[in-house]
């Protein structure tokens, strides 16, 4: 059997927060991530100088960490953090109390006093919950927020570090300032540390066009057409093909100034690629590029694509190179296992961590021996490509056991050899070229993400308006040529995919009118720049000001027979949930076992039904338990062993004590499930937050939500009165 090369491509990638104009940065994941994720990841390969890989920097991150880094960058969470405690204004301790809580929970629930302290908070306006605040309580908060976001790896290597971490609380101003000033000192290694991993030669630096523009959309908004034919499109259409040529040039010029060379590979913006981007891309100096393997069953007809049960049909011809020619330019590509890389994003996060590297390593050996003898002699490869930074808040450990297990032992194995992209393309170049490469990007081929919306629509005319008139005052000759680059910057910064992200109701987070702000102000910047006042409308928002829930509300007490039989009438006013809904940072593209879940209740008790892909009966056949864990009331989960067979057994448990419970459950279109509010010890207008978990074989293969609860209060006894008010 032939080894197959697996290639993991780390994309590290933030958008560009600072507005250069006002001088101010109001979000602060750039800094935070460095601390943890950008850092981290570096020092678990120096930890395996075997392994070998490749992590794409987006420029619009590299030049943010030389701000902090160079040019003393601050940020509000930074100002805030490193006032003193006692002196804190009312708008400053608000801020604290809404932003310094913004993790993932598996980021504050292991330290006691950040547990304690979020406890403090709890659900109160925050006004209420400072009044509950000391000033140690303060200090505390500035000091375990800002320790959480340093990465697993750094506290094994630093003494002090890890004794402040271990000291727990009380801490003093000085030791805060300790703090702050480490993370500064973190933040310089992080740049000149994948420097030297390049230079070594275990790891290979890739680009993204510089501040992360969608290009087919830059190039061609009708491009989206291609997957969406009834698709909207943005009022003004001009390509703004200069626009993208600016992107690629700068980002190559940028990526060879800090590494020493150009880069060779491109990760483009989101995947997102088109047949009419090659040649530019090509032209600034780039030999290959990635992106989702949906893109190659679109460009293949379907011949290469997924069976209704994950196959892949033909997997010798998506685990090899191509080549794509226009206009006399070439370029090879790889196209990404999403399902494997899924696994890493959203799925490895909840098993044993050695079990699942190890599982890792068996698919890819079970894809060796899949593709072995069709590919003439070339070494097959998998091509593993995801965020490097997102997943890792939501693993136990930070994801340490997960990588050390992984790359130890894909450095030592027969049949899988970890590679760099470039290396591999060098000894297996492409022989196999695609005609027209379908434009879309790594989510559902498409790029519905960013266009098509009225959101977003929205945004892309105001865009080319801004667009229009910076343009028309550049023709006149009338503002010196400082203004009118610092005014270009502004735009390209507007041009960024990360604005659009947020836009229309595909994402939604926290910050979502903050997103919304910032965009608009770049806009405005550029006006600022030429020395005019900018249109009222890019005061007024964007976005809708209602937030976005992941799922619907019960809307009155439920009649629910639990005999696993689909009942229009007995759910009809439950809330619901269907998968996916809840996509933030990352997006899931595998289908998982489930689809939707209807929840609500009747006076006693709290009802939970699941919809799976066909009939839940067999489609939770081959699974050895369902879990509905609970966040609140907290510690207590229902475990369901073999949900498919004759006689399942639901067990409540707190912690590892299984309690008495009366609970009911059935398995057959649908699975159902009732528990009541006693046995969970909840009392009226209390919080509920569960989660729904399928395990097979001690992994878990889906989650609903995947990231975050279903959450709903229990029902006082007036509640289908209020509700019919």
């Amino acid at each position: 059997m032939h080894p197959i090369a697996l290639t993991l491509l780390w994309h590290q990638h933030q958008p560009y927060y600072p507005d250069d104009v006002s001088g101010e940065t109001l979000m602060p994941w750039v800094r935070l991530h460095g601390t943890k994720d950008y850092i981290g990841m570096a020092l678990h390969l120096k930890e395996v100088p075997e392994f070998r890989c490749t992590i794409n920097l987006v420029p619009s991150l590299l030049l943010q960490l030389q701000r902090y880094t160079e040019h003393g960058l601050s940020d509000r969470h930074l100002d805030v953090s490193r006032m003193a405690a006692d002196g804190l204004s009312k708008d400053d301790a608000k801020y604290l109390l809404e932003q310094f809580f913004m993790c993932a929970p598996g980021m504050i629930h292991p330290f006691p006093r950040y547990q304690e302290l979020f406890q403090k908070r709890g659900h109160d306006p925050t006004e209420k919950a400072a009044a509950r605040f000391t000033t140690q309580d303060i200090r505390d908060l500035q000091v375990w927020n800002n320790l959480t976001w340093i990465h697993p790896l750094v506290f094994e290597q630093d003494a002090e570090l890890r004794e402040l971490r271990d000291k727990g609380r009380d801490f003093t101003e000085a030791e805060k300032r300790f703090l702050l000033d480490e993370q500064m000192r973190l933040l310089k290694r992080v740049i000149p540390l994948h420097r030297e991993l390049a230079e070594s030669g275990q790891v290979e630096l890739t680009t993204t066009p510089f501040f992360h523009p969608i290009l087919p959309l830059l190039w061609d908004k009708r491009s989206a057409r291609q997957a969406m034919p009834e698709c909207a499109l943005p009022k003004y259409l001009e390509p703004y093909t200069q626009d993208a040529r600016t992107h690629l040039q700068r980002s190559v010029e940028f990526h060879t100034e800090l590494f020493g060379a150009p880069p060779v590979g491109m990760w483009p913006s989101e995947g997102s690629v088109s047949q009419e981007i090659i040649p530019a891309i090509a032209a600034a100096g780039i030999e290959w590029i990635a992106t989702d393997e949906e893109i190659l069953a679109q460009s293949t007809n379907g011949w290469i694509s997924r069976d209704h049960q994950g196959h892949i049909r033909h997997p010798e011809m998506l685990y090899r190179p191509w080549r794509l020619e226009e206009q006399g330019r070439q370029l090879q590509i790889l196209f990404r296992d999403h399902g494997l890389s899924d696994l890493i994003g959203f799925h490895y996060q909840r098993g044993d961590q050695a079990k699942c590297a190890h599982d890792l390593i068996g698919r890819c050996e079970a894809i060796a021996r899949t593709v072995a003898g069709s590919n003439a002699g070339r070494m097959g490869v998998v091509p593993i490509i995801l965020d490097g930074e997102n997943c890792w808040e939501y693993y136990p450990d930070g994801g340490v056991s997960f990588l050390r297990t992984l790359y130890r032992t894909a450095a030592k194995h027969s049949w899988v050899r970890p590679m760099r992209i470039r290396d591999y393309l060098h000894e297996h170049p492409a022989s196999d070229r695609i005609g027209k490469l379908f434009a879309g990007s790594w989510i559902s081929h498409n790029f519905a993400i960013w266009l098509g919306h009225h959101e977003d629509n929205t945004a892309w005319d105001q865009l080319h308006q801004t667009r229009q008139f910076l343009l028309q005052t550049q023709s006149l000759g009338q503002v010196d040529e400082d203004n009118l680059r610092r005014a270009w910057e502004e735009l390209y910064i507007a041009e960024g995919s990360d604005w659009f992200w947020w836009f229309g109701d595909d994402h939604s987070c926290a910050q979502d009118g903050l997103f919304d702000q910032l965009f608009r102000k770049h806009l405005q910047n550029v006006y600022t720049c030429l020395g005019v006042p900018s249109p009222t409308v890019l005061s007024r928002p964007i976005a809708s000001l209602q937030p976005k829930s992941i799922h619907t509300d019960p809307k009155a007490f439920l009649k629910v027979k639990v005999d696993g039989r689909r009942s229009f009438f007995e759910w009809i006013n439950a809330g619901v949930y269907i998968s996916g809904s809840e996509r933030g940072t990352m997006t899931l593209v595998t289908e998982g076992v489930l689809k939707a879940i209807h929840f609500g209740f009747d006076a006693e008790r709290l009802m939970i039904r699941l919809d799976t892909s066909r009939l839940a009966k067999s489609d939770l056949a081959g699974m050895d338990e369902l879990r509905i864990g609970f966040l609140e009331p907290i510690g207590h989960e229902i475990r369901i062993r073999h949900p498919a067979g004759i006689r399942p057994d639901p067990v409540l448990y707190r912690g590892k004590q299984a309690l008495p419970a009366s609970i009911q459950f059935a398995a057959e279109q649908i699975a159902e499930l009732t528990v009541p509010f006693a046995d969970l010890a909840l009392e009226p207008e209390r919080s509920i937050h569960f989660f729904v978990e399928v395990i097979k074989e001690g992994q878990s293969v889906d989650r609903a939500p995947r990231e975050g609860a279903i959450e709903l209060r229990v029902p006082s006894p007036d509640f289908e009165r209020i509700m019919w008010q």
